[in-house]
């Protein structure tokens, strides 16, 4: 028997031409008028799944009707509301019932605990298609199950930040959100992603576009300073920070929530929810690379450093050898 096995050239071309597509139209229409959608954006692994959960419980404790979203092709985002337990994703749910035969149902995908909604997108297995285009699929299928209809408060949207494709653009590039909350910590990598999102917010409100920037979130914070530094440069305030605390760490680790008033961190989660309620969309100011390092000391970034030019012998190491002009040269008379 022989396989037929696809030419790798013919698969590199195919991810090629799937990312260039233009994005797909998702009909929408007005959100109800008291629910606030709220996108949610940060490097991979600053914390995003750990402030969310928490701060979607405390929302809960306080009576309010919340549904989380995880965007993220992880599909992290819920695992601690879940003490661990992956949820069934949408995109992998859709895929299963469409060979089946079947319809998606609302309780496929979306799971409640102490009063909080939440569901994962999900993405497409490493090296099968465009993660951007699965949260474009994602919320096709949102709409089929009736998302404008939905009764909640407040609707979260978990982003990964690092990836700047038009799919995890989605809430900044068509309004779907009315603002944006950082995730980040005093390290550059974080607070470069932050000043990137920053910088679409920006690119979009020239084009007309309406999401603001509620403010950022510090997680994991050391007391150095740099990303109070950072909120302030770019004119947006500090919604919270959370301390770089051994004991948090502990229970992110074993899937336990803090978030929550019978515990002593409930007052601080406690004042998030309220600010992330209460805080009005701002238009950023995003920095410049030298003025990101600036941020830090010259010892951390290496800050100062001038650029050399390399040359065409560089780049021919061993084998340079000297070339040929095409100068005419005459003898002396």
């Amino acid at each position: 028997m022989t396989l037929d096995v696809p030419n790798i050239k013919d698969i590199d071309q195919r991810l090629r031409d799937e990312a260039n597509e233009p994005l797909d139209d998702i009909p929408l229409t007005e959100p109800t008028k008291k629910t606030q959608i709220i996108a949610i954006y940060g490097k991979g692994g600053i914390g995003k799944s750990f402030t969310l959960a928490n701060l979607s419980n405390m929302m809960a404790e306080q009576g309010k009707r919340v549904l989380l979203i995880g965007c993220d092709p992880k599909s992290d985002t819920t695992s601690l509301l879940f003490g661990g337990k992956a949820c069934p994703t949408i995109i992998e749910t859709s895929t299963r019932k469409k060979l089946a035969g079947e319809e998606v149902q609302i309780g496929d995908v979306c799971f409640k605990r102490n009063g909080v909604f939440a569901m994962e997108l999900g993405g497409p297995e490493v090296g099968r298609g465009c993660g951007g285009r699965g949260i474009i699929h994602g919320f096709e299928l949102l709409e089929k199950l009736g998302f404008h209809d939905w009764d909640f408060d407040y609707v979260l949207l978990d982003f990964l930040g690092d990836v700047v494709c038009g799919g995890f653009g989605l809430p900044i590039a068509r309004d779907m959100a009315q603002k944006v909350i950082l995730v980040g910590s005093n390290d550059l990598q974080s607070l470069y992603v932050a000043n990137n999102v920053c910088s679409a917010v920006e690119y979009f409100r020239k084009l007309g576009g309406n999401v603001g920037v509620a403010g950022l979130v510090i997680n994991k914070d050391d007391g150095t300073g740099e990303a109070q530094a950072f909120a302030k440069a770019v004119n947006i305030p500090v919604l919270a920070a959370i301390p770089q605390d051994e004991e948090l760490r502990r229970k992110s680790a074993n899937y336990q929530i803090v978030g929550t008033n019978a515990g002593p961190w409930g007052e601080l989660f406690g004042a998030l929810a309220e600010a992330v309620a209460e805080a009005p969309p701002i238009r950023p100011a995003p920095l410049d690379q030298d003025g990101l390092l600036g941020l830090f000391s010259p010892e951390e970034t290496g800050a100062g450093f001038e650029l050399m030019p390399a040359t065409d012998a560089d780049m021919r190491g061993k084998n340079a050898k000297p070339k040929k002009s095409l100068e005419v040269v005459y003898d002396d008379v």
